[in-house]
Parts: C-alpha cells; sequence; structure tokens
C-alpha cells in the first residue's frame, strides 16, 4: 500500500508545488499578528520563522547559502535557523506570505530528492504551522500521496524519524507502512511522523502513539 501508486511526471509534481505555494501563501496572509508570532511543530520557532525560512531558498544564491554555511561551521541546522531568525526580522509578514506566491513557479528544489523533496519541504513546513494553530487546511491527498509514496529508510534517517515497532495506518486514504503496533491517523499527520516531527494530542490512535505526540 505505501508506494504502489504511479510515478508522477516532474510537470505534474512542479504544478502541486506551485498550487501549495499559493494556498499557503493565502493562509499566511490571513493569519493575525499573534498567530505569527505563535510557535509551531519546529522546536524554537514561530510562524514568522517557518514562513521566513520557507522563502530562504528564493532569495539566497548559491554562494550566498555556502557562505551562511560556513559561518555555521558546516552545521546546516544552525545556519537555517540563524537564516531564518535573520529573515523574519527583515521582513514583513506581508513580505513572506507575497515571496510563497511570487515564486510559486520557482524551480527551487533542495540538494537531494528533486522536486518531490521541494514539495515535501512546502507541505510539511505548511502544516508545521496549520496543525501548530489548530487550523483546518487539508492538503488535497494527490499531494499527500506523491510524498508517502516517497517514504523509504533513507527519508526516515534524514528527519529522524524513529518508526520502529510500529506500523503507520492513514484512516482518509489507502496507504500503510512498516510493521508492528497499528498508529493511525490522518495523511497529513502521518506525514508528519515520517519527517521526524510531533503531534498534538488527539490526532493519533494506537497503543504506542504516545511516543509520537507532543506534550
Amino acid at each position: 500500500m505505501g508506494n504502489t501508486a504511479h510515478r508522477r511526471t516532474t510537470a505534474e509534481v512542479r504544478t502541486e508545488i506551485a498550487a501549495e505555494r499559493r494556498e499557503l501563501a493565502d493562509l499566511l496572509d490571513g493569519l493575525s499578528e499573534q498567530e505569527w508570532a505563535a510557535p509551531t511543530l519546529c522546536t524554537g520557532w514561530q510562524v514568522r520563522h517557518v514562513a521566513a525560512h520557507m522563502s530562504m531558498g528564493f532569495r539566497y544564491s548559491f554562494g550566498k547559502t555556502a557562505w551562511e554555511l560556513v559561518k555555521a561551521r558546516g552545521n546546516l541546522h544552525r545556519m537555517t535557523d540563524r537564516c531564518a531568525r535573520v529573515d523574519a526580522a527583515a521582513h514583513s509578514t506581508r513580505a513572506l506570505a507575497a515571496s510563497l506566491r511570487d515564486n510559486a513557479d520557482n524551480p527551487w528544489k533542495p540538494p537531494v530528492g528533486g522536486y518531490e523533496s521541494a514539495l515535501g519541504h512546502d507541505v510539511v513546513h505548511g502544516l508545521d504551522i496549520t496543525v501548530a494553530l489548530g487550523h483546518d487546511r487539508r492538503v488535497p491527498q494527490d499531494r499527500l500521496r506523491i510524498l508517502l509514496d516517497t517514504i523509504n529508510a533513507r527519508t526516515l534517517k534524514f528527519f529522524g524519524a524513529d518508526l520502529h515497532g510500529v506500523q503507520l495506518r492513514a484512516n482518509d486514504l489507502d496507504w500503510t507502512y512498516g510493521t508492528g503496533t497499528p498508529i493511525s491517523g490522518s495523511a497529513q499527520d502521518l506525514l508528519l511522523l515520517a519527517y521526524g516531527r510531533k503531534v498534538p494530542p488527539g490526532h493519533l490512535e494506537g497503543e504506542r502513539c504516545d511516543r509520537f505526540v507532543s506534550v
């Protein structure tokens, strides 16, 4: 069930990326100042920091990115955290939202993983915001399926996700991953687990779901 769907073409994935960025830009435009300052599923980051990070790839050249990494002594996490905080302070919330919309068709993608990784970057960071805020936005299932079909051991290792001993079971589409004690939830919540996140209480069901729930 985990990887049975056909592989999408680059054009199809880029269409979903563009749609996701425009939808998230609209959502961000509707947030209050209090919501922009609210915490997200990214530890230590407010909504404004996540939004700044999401648009980093559009604003940083390869050279600037490399220099920021040098300044962070090669620590990618340290670099992205510093850049997100600097950029969040330097740009208005309106500008951060506009950057996503204006770059909906931007060909940026992470160094590895291609356009599926670019889509995952946008979708998961969008969920970091909406799930933490208790927003009822649902990522379209076709978009989720593209990402769910890319999950493998390498994905879990990269994001530090420990799914040992459990099987993820989506309750809103036909998808499972892993073996062990069943953990059920919406496809988008399970996607967050595969990307190393924890979700708020009440989002999951299963005997061992507490380890994936934020306190």
